[in-house]
């Protein structure tokens, strides 16, 4: 009777081992299968970020090797010249342009339209890329003409000089269809405008077309 006390109080402590190797066995199992499943997870997500990271770059070199491309395509620049009796205005403009002039200094009036392509009919409402344009209007009076856009705060007004000749520059808000800039200059008894109706040029505009620009008063 004794025997048998003594042989089933030794098996508990093997069976309380076997079960903690058993617990511990499947803490590991599970720890395993959450780690693994973790690094799936995170290997999955990280390879979907260098995908969406080489995309992304990818993108943007295209587009950067297309914006390259058109600044080139502007090189050589061609160059347009006013009427030598209202003061042999010239400016150079990117050869990926078109010019259309309307007015070609008869009665005292130039009126010259650029545009990328082809120029579109003279209106308005119309926003190019680039206009030179010399008028009968005084200079004095053609400033005037834009004093409550100044004031309102819709045009910005700075003195430019070009060469030895200082005029006046505005940027901002002409009309609900004209957003760039103008400078104007005194040619004589008339006024000389040169500008662009879209935000959008304005780069050309500056570097371009009024880095060039040269005209007799």
């Amino acid at each position: 009777m004794n025997k048998h006390k003594h042989e089933v109080g030794a098996a508990h402590p093997l069976l309380i081992a076997s079960i903690l190797l058993g617990l511990l066995a499947a803490g590991f199992a599970g720890g395993f299968a959450w780690a693994y499943g973790n690094y799936v997870d995170q290997r999955d997500n990280v390879s979907k970020k260098v995908i969406s990271a080489v995309s992304e770059a990818r993108k943007q070199q295209i587009a950067d090797d297309e914006k390259q491309f058109i600044e080139r395509e502007k090189l050589p620049t061609r160059k347009l010249v006013g009427p030598n009796d209202l003061g042999s205005v010239s400016v150079d403009y990117p050869k990926t342009w078109s010019v259309y002039v309307s007015k070609d200094g008869d009665n005292g009036q130039y009126e010259a339209y650029l545009q990328p392509g082809i120029v579109p009919a003279v209106e308005s409402t119309t926003a190019y890329a680039t206009r030179v344009v010399i008028n009968e209007t005084s200079y004095e009076s053609s400033l005037k003409s834009y004093e409550g856009l100044v004031k309102k705060g819709d045009l910005k007004s700075s003195p430019i000089t070009i060469g030895k000749f200082t005029g006046v520059r505005l940027d901002g808000k002409f009309s609900q269809t004209r957003n760039g800039s103008a400078v104007l200059f005194k040619v004589r008894d008339k006024t000389l405008t040169v500008a662009t109706d879209a935000s959008s040029y304005k780069g050309d505009f500056d570097s371009i077309v009024l880095k060039t620009l040269i005209f007799n008063p």
